[in-house]
């Protein structure tokens, strides 16, 4: 029945799907795992990172992109859409800022990305950009914001959230464990660690802070390697305490 109606991006199925953007939705689930945290006062996005070829400059790929001074952009899925979705929002920010004199708010650009992406569902000629954002920053009065918007153009705020391959599993891992009044310590502790529970290696992690009034700065691999191994310690304290507590509930002979 499907193949009926998953050539045109503009026919609907008689159950009301759209499958060209389930398809760019299942793109994005294929795609590396991408984590946003808000804190107090920082924010962070932590991104699972393939492994490069021996002769590829590693720099030439990133997940994390700078969109504006104050505006940073995470995504999952298909890198060639996700530079032309940035370039767009890139050319908006510059065009805001020179007619309005002002920068742009966090929710406007991520609306605006979200409006591109749902215009690409319902033209001819065209396909959805296979690609999910978590878009984070801070507005003029300081406040941390983080957005995600998909290939349906839907945005929407978050404390918290996950995207890409097995982002249930690591959602499902900030729900438990997210505080609204995390420091950047807490925040970056709590974005490796939900990202370690789908990525192997902190080796494999890039971790992005953004901080109120500060520009956005990549971790060195030092530095993530340290958190990795105290959130490595922290596990097998967790371990041995559950193992601790199983054996002191189980019943003793007389």
């Amino acid at each position: 029945m499907s193949s009926r109606y998953d050539r045109a991006i503009t026919v609907f199925s008689p159950d009301g799907h759209l499958f060209q953007v389930e398809y760019a939705l299942e793109a994005v689930r294929k795609g590396a795992t991408a984590v946003g945290v808000r804190g107090k006062d920082s924010i962070v996005l932590a991104v699972e990172k393939k492994a490069a070829a021996k002769l590829q400059d590693a720099r030439t790929v990133r997940k994390i992109v700078k969109i504006d001074h104050h505006i940073t952009l995470a995504f999952a899925g298909l890198t060639a859409d996700a530079r032309v979705l940035v370039n767009k929002a890139r050319i908006e920010c510059q065009s805001y800022r020179l007619t309005v004199e002002d920068a742009v708010s966090v929710e406007y650009i991520s609306r605006f990305i979200a409006g591109i992406q749902q215009k690409y569902t319902q033209s001819g000629g065209v396909r959805p950009f296979g690609i999910s954002t978590l878009i984070v920053g801070f507005d003029n009065d300081g406040t941390p914001r983080l957005y995600q918007t998909d290939p349906s153009g839907i945005y929407s705020e978050w404390k918290a959230n996950a995207i890409g391959r097995s982002s249930k599993t690591v959602h499902e891992f900030l729900e438990k464990k997210y505080t609204a009044d995390g420091t950047e310590d807490d925040t970056l502790r709590l974005s490796i660690r939900a990202l370690l529970e789908v990525v192997e290696s902190g080796k494999n992690i890039e971790v992005a802070v953004m901080k109120r009034g500060e520009p956005m700065r990549l971790l060195e691999e030092s530095q993530i390697e340290e958190f990795v191994q105290q959130i490595e310690k922290e596990k097998k304290e967790e371990e041995e305490r559950a193992k601790t507590q199983r054996d002191s509930d189980l019943p003793t002979r007389s």
